[in-house]
Protein backbone atom coordinates (compact mmCIF):
# COMPACT_ATOMS: atom_id res chain seq x y z
CA UNK A 1 0.00 0.00 0.00
CA UNK A 2 1.25 3.45 -0.81
CA UNK A 3 1.47 6.14 1.81
CA UNK A 4 -1.07 8.93 1.64
CA UNK A 5 0.34 12.15 0.22
CA UNK A 6 -0.62 15.52 1.67
CA UNK A 7 0.04 18.79 -0.16
CA UNK A 8 1.11 21.55 2.22
CA UNK A 9 1.03 25.18 1.09
CA UNK A 10 4.02 27.34 2.03
CA UNK A 11 3.47 31.04 1.30
CA UNK A 12 6.01 32.09 -1.37
CA UNK A 13 7.94 28.81 -1.60
CA UNK A 14 5.14 26.99 -3.40
CA UNK A 15 4.02 23.65 -2.11
CA UNK A 16 5.79 20.60 -0.76
CA UNK A 17 4.59 17.02 -0.37
CA UNK A 18 4.58 15.31 3.01
CA UNK A 19 4.15 11.55 3.32
CA UNK A 20 1.63 10.43 5.93
CA UNK A 21 2.52 7.13 7.55
CA UNK A 22 0.08 4.25 7.87
CA UNK A 23 0.09 4.53 11.66
CA UNK A 24 -1.52 8.00 11.41
CA UNK A 25 -4.56 6.75 9.50
CA UNK A 26 -7.72 6.47 11.61
CA UNK A 27 -8.46 2.83 10.74
CA UNK A 28 -5.79 0.28 9.93
CA UNK A 29 -5.99 -3.14 8.27
CA UNK A 30 -6.31 -4.83 11.67
CA UNK A 31 -9.37 -2.67 12.45
CA UNK A 32 -11.10 -3.79 9.25
CA UNK A 33 -10.33 -7.45 9.98
CA UNK A 34 -11.79 -7.12 13.48
CA UNK A 35 -14.86 -5.33 12.09
CA UNK A 36 -15.38 -8.16 9.58
CA UNK A 37 -15.25 -10.71 12.42
CA UNK A 38 -17.79 -8.65 14.36
CA UNK A 39 -20.04 -8.46 11.29
CA UNK A 40 -19.92 -12.24 10.92
CA UNK A 41 -20.85 -12.61 14.60
CA UNK A 42 -23.85 -10.30 14.15
CA UNK A 43 -25.08 -12.13 11.06
CA UNK A 44 -24.57 -15.51 12.77
CA UNK A 45 -26.61 -14.33 15.78
CA UNK A 46 -29.49 -13.23 13.56
CA UNK A 47 -29.34 -16.49 11.60
CA UNK A 48 -29.59 -18.45 14.86
CA UNK A 49 -32.71 -16.46 15.77
CA UNK A 50 -34.38 -17.21 12.43
CA UNK A 51 -36.86 -20.01 11.95
CA UNK A 52 -40.46 -20.86 11.24
CA UNK A 53 -43.12 -18.77 12.92
CA UNK A 54 -46.26 -19.89 14.72
CA UNK A 55 -49.35 -19.63 12.53
CA UNK A 56 -53.04 -19.34 13.31
CA UNK A 57 -53.58 -23.00 12.53
CA UNK A 58 -50.68 -24.58 14.40
CA UNK A 59 -48.39 -23.80 17.30
CA UNK A 60 -44.65 -24.14 16.78
CA UNK A 61 -42.91 -24.73 20.14
CA UNK A 62 -39.52 -24.08 18.49
CA UNK A 63 -40.07 -20.31 18.89
CA UNK A 64 -39.23 -20.75 22.60
CA UNK A 65 -36.04 -22.78 22.05
CA UNK A 66 -32.85 -21.78 23.84
CA UNK A 67 -31.12 -21.27 20.49
CA UNK A 68 -33.66 -18.64 19.40
CA UNK A 69 -34.16 -16.72 22.65
CA UNK A 70 -30.75 -16.99 24.37
CA UNK A 71 -27.88 -18.08 22.13
CA UNK A 72 -28.74 -16.06 19.00
CA UNK A 73 -29.38 -12.72 20.73
CA UNK A 74 -26.30 -13.18 22.93
CA UNK A 75 -24.01 -13.76 19.95
CA UNK A 76 -25.54 -10.80 18.07
CA UNK A 77 -25.17 -8.54 21.13
CA UNK A 78 -21.55 -9.59 21.64
CA UNK A 79 -20.98 -8.90 17.93
CA UNK A 80 -22.26 -5.33 18.35
CA UNK A 81 -20.04 -4.83 21.41
CA UNK A 82 -17.04 -6.28 19.53
CA UNK A 83 -17.78 -3.94 16.58
CA UNK A 84 -17.39 -0.94 18.89
CA UNK A 85 -14.14 -2.37 20.19
CA UNK A 86 -12.89 -3.04 16.63
CA UNK A 87 -13.53 0.57 15.60
CA UNK A 88 -11.79 2.03 18.67
CA UNK A 89 -8.88 -0.48 18.71
CA UNK A 90 -5.49 1.19 18.37
CA UNK A 91 -2.47 -1.14 18.36
CA UNK A 92 0.39 -0.05 20.57
CA UNK A 93 3.37 1.39 18.74
CA UNK A 94 6.58 -0.57 19.21
CA UNK A 95 9.56 1.77 19.40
Amino acid sequence: MANKTIRKQNGEKGSELIQESHSQLPLLKKNFILMAVAGVMIVLGFCLMAGEATGWDSFNPDIFSVRRIVVGPTIAFLGFIFMGFAIMYNPEKKD
